[in-house]
């Protein structure tokens, strides 16, 4: 299973990708949105974890593009340090499956990644 991490902070990226490799996962890392939305469109994923806020392209116009542009249904899991409930709402209106507080939970992740990928048809 391919997964694109988009994630500015270097040491949550690192740490989340060292994770999930080691849960089998393949993982293509990226601090800029911009660079992740690139690859999205020219590579197969089968999931996207994105941080709201990083340089180039937010997470929110990354999950906004690959909804209504590509048309796509891949899982989306969004992070974000923001606590303001109407961000959450925003994410899900955009199309996020998962929206998740940071600091993230590698186990938690994992459970929800497990679900979404188990539940796609």
């Amino acid at each position: 299973m391919r997964i694109i991490l988009a994630e500015d902070n270097d040491i949550l990226r690192k740490s989340l990708s060292f994770f999930l490799e080691s849960k089998g996962f393949k993982v293509d890392q990226f601090s800029d949105g911009k660079d992740a939305l690139e690859a999205i469109e020219s590579d197969n994923y089968d999931l996207v974890l994105t941080d709201i806020n990083m340089p180039g392209v937010s997470g929110m116009e990354i999950t906004q593009y690959i909804r209504q542009t590509l048309n796509s249904e891949i899982p989306i899991i969004i992070f974000t340090s923001s606590s303001v409930e109407q961000t959450e709402l925003d994410s899900f209106d955009l199309g996020a499956n998962e929206f998740m507080s940071k600091p993230v939970s590698p186990a938690v992740l994992l459970v929800r990644i497990n679900k979404l990928l188990n539940t796609r048809v």
